[in-house]
């Protein structure tokens, strides 16, 4: 496999094709995934819908990231291999990196396998019982729909699609964490939860 920077291009046509979200996230690095020169899709790193994402860990802004999408078709030769490239590719474009932040939807029964192959840390389940919006049937982010509506108020969001919003409640998210820093990572070990398992 080979690991390049995604264009612009790259990222959203994995991201609405490869990925059940179907969203394309704000990134802040992106990284394409090949194999025998095909294209396999995306990874991409961001700050998620967190602004404060780095405070939690004592950290500035820049220091922490979210993995926001592993965005493949399947032609890869192996999905935590994938995902190790672009971390160390990561790493290498910016050395000051020092926590990666990704959640396992439970929605989507997702245990966050992934995470368990490359050694991540697990911390437990977060997000349990948030709101979950549906327009006429999609699932739509309540960041998205604060973004259309001009509010984050959901009295006021309901008001404006009145019969084609349903709300609904998550079943929450797992959440991991990988530290570059050997220190990190030493210091989150200590409070390591047991993987989820199947």
């Amino acid at each position: 496999m080979e690991i390049r920077k995604a264009t612009r291009k790259q990222t959203v046509y994995a991201c609405k094709y490869f990925h059940y979200a179907k969203r394309v996230p704000q990134a802040v690095y992106s990284y394409a995934i090949f194999n025998q020169g095909f294209f396999c899709g995306v990874i991409v790193f961001g700050y998620g819908a967190n602004p404060q994402i780095a405070k939690p860990f004592n950290l500035w802004q820049g220091q922490v990231l979210e993995l926001v999408r592993v965005a493949l078709n399947g032609k890869q030769t192996c999905t935590s291999q994938a995902l190790s490239m672009a971390l160390k590719r990561l790493k290498k474009d910016n050395p000051q990196i020092k926590i990666i932040v990704s959640y396992a939807d439970k929605d989507q029964d997702h245990k966050g396998i992934i995470y368990q192959a490359t050694n991540w840390i697990y911390q437990g389940e977060f997000t349990k019982g948030a709101m979950k919006f549906y327009i006429r049937g999609k699932e739509v982010h309540k960041k998205t729909l604060a973004d259309r509506c001009k509010t984050g108020k959901v009295e006021e969001i309901k008001k404006i699609y009145k019969d084609d919003i349903e709300i609904g409640r998550g079943k929450g998210k797992y959440r991991y964490i990988f530290c570059f820093d050997k220190k990190e990572r030493k210091k989150y070990l200590k409070n390591a939860l047991p993987y989820p398992k199947e």
